[in-house]
């Protein structure tokens, strides 16, 4: 047999190969399910910068055979204390420009939750030295590898979006144009930047000489994020959301992130009592019920602190059956709502004791706000873009409050005794493309997972 969809050892899941084949290497030299994803998230950070990168946000979901109900990590920045609306107001601006410094004005989270896992993986007995985790992120960035087609096309497609953005042009217009498929993409920078948090620790990204440098870095570019904001930053490890369906429980991370949105979706399908034998029932039953769920997730999901209502109770039977009640089964409910742009990158891995870890992280739009730091070679997200500047909008602007958050990698524990990790890039597409898993995410489950 050529290709198999079962392994005994592990297995890790990355939209690029060399960031799988780092997870993997991990997995053979005994390492678990945590330091794989550390090593193949470091990794896919480098070879795939277009959508993705230390200086965003990233959430995790990780389960064990003794705990079998995931616990999560959301390791997401917070706004700037210097970014309010009037930030932005004495520059004459009604709204958060997209793109640029003025569109960096989040806390980058990612490597906070980085630390926040590893201080799992101890508890499990992990002992891979961080040095090793980061060793091919580190060869990548500073030998280079073949850059990818897609890479290629949003260089170009973007270009004039993005080449007033700082450092943007430096970075990904090498020789002032983009790279062709294939070609040696280098980043020097980047490169030593995870060679000193290899050596200092991930901590040192938020409360030492790199955090310094990489606040010098956002000084320079005109960002309003301090070295203050970056030594605030603390992940959060808390329980998920979960409901229960006809297959089994699954689950997604709290607010910020929209995880409840694709709760909801699954929530409500399964209700419906669809198959998709059913044709025109089965697609309908679908696309209503993402409707409602975007509707409640457009009216409530923001900054937990600001919220007026306990995600959790959303996912009751009993507001779940009420929300169900709203869909017509013969009718399209109208769709005013534009969709929120997106991108990102999920990776999945599980070891040989049935540990299995669903991650995500992301610099939001393609590369994200195009502020690229001269010195620490990290491309800054655009977040904080999300935020609106109107007092009384869902997610409007605070010094200090987290964004919304497209990003949320689900898990479900299958009455079977699976354990299946899955996930999607895609911004509103993430939610809906997880109604039904992906080969490689049910490969995943499959492979590794049976308790």
């Amino acid at each position: 047999m050529l290709n198999t969809a079962r392994a005994t050892g592990g297995m890790v899941v990355a939209p690029h190969r060399l960031a799988a084949e780092a997870g993997l290497a991990v997995l053979r030299e005994g390492g678990n399910a945590i330091e794989a994803m550390i090593a193949a998230a470091a990794s896919v950070s480098v070879v795939y910068p277009h959508m993705n990168g230390l200086g965003g946000d990233g959430f995790w979901l990780i389960s064990t055979p003794e705990r079998r109900a995931p616990l999560a990590i959301n390791a997401v920045g917070a706004a700037a204390a210097a970014a309010g609306e009037d930030f932005y107001r004495t520059r004459n601006l009604t709204t958060i420009p997209t793109r640029g410094p003025l569109a960096a004005n989040t806390v980058a989270g990612t490597v906070s939750g980085w630390q926040a896992a590893l201080d799992v993986s101890a508890d499990w007995g992990g002992a891979l030295p961080l040095e090793r985790l980061l060793e091919p992120a580190i060869g990548y960035a500073r030998d280079g590898f073949p850059t990818s087609d897609g890479q290629c096309r949003l260089t170009a497609e973007k270009r004039s979006e993005l080449a007033e953005a700082p450092g943007w042009a430096d970075l990904f217009l090498p020789n002032g144009k983009p790279p062709e498929p294939g070609a040696i993409f280098k980043q020097p920078a980047l490169a030593e930047t995870l060679t000193q948090l290899a050596r200092a620790g991930l901590e040192d990204f938020y409360r030492g000489d790199l955090a310094r440098r990489i606040a010098a870095d956002l000084a320079r570019t005109g960002s309003p994020v301090s070295g203050e904001d970056l030594a605030r930053q603390r992940p959060v490890r808390n329980d998920p959301l979960s409901v229960k369906l006809r297959a089994g429980t699954v689950y997604n991370v709290t607010p910020p992130s929209q995880g409840l949105a694709s709760l909801l979706i699954l929530g409500l399908f399964d209700r419906l009592g669809c198959e998709e034998a059913d044709g025109f029932a089965y697609v309908h039953g679908l696309v209503e019920a993402t409707k409602q769920a975007f509707l409640l997730r457009n009216a409530e999901i923001t900054d937990p602190v600001y919220m007026t209502v306990d995600p959790a109770d959303l996912l009751s039977d009993t507001s779940l059956d009420a929300l169900a009640g709203k869909i017509d089964k013969a009718k399209a409910l109208p769709w005013p709502v534009s969709g929120a742009p997106g991108d990102t990158v999920w990776l999945g891995a599980a070891d040989n004791a049935g540990r299995v870890v669903s991650f995500i992280h992301s610099i939001y739009w393609e590369f994200g706000s195009g502020t690229c730091l001269r010195d620490t070679g990290i491309q800054w997200q655009n977040r904080g873009s999300s935020f609106a500047l109107d007092p009384t909008a869902q997610n409007y602007l605070r010094p200090g409050r987290l964004p919304f958050h497209t990003n949320n990698p689900a898990m479900a524990l299958l009455d079977d005794g699976r354990v299946m990790a899955y996930g999607s890039m895609g911004g509103d597409g993430q939610p809906q493309t997880k109604r039904r898993s992906s080969p490689a995410t049910s490969t995943l489950a499959r492979a590794c997972s049976r308790r």
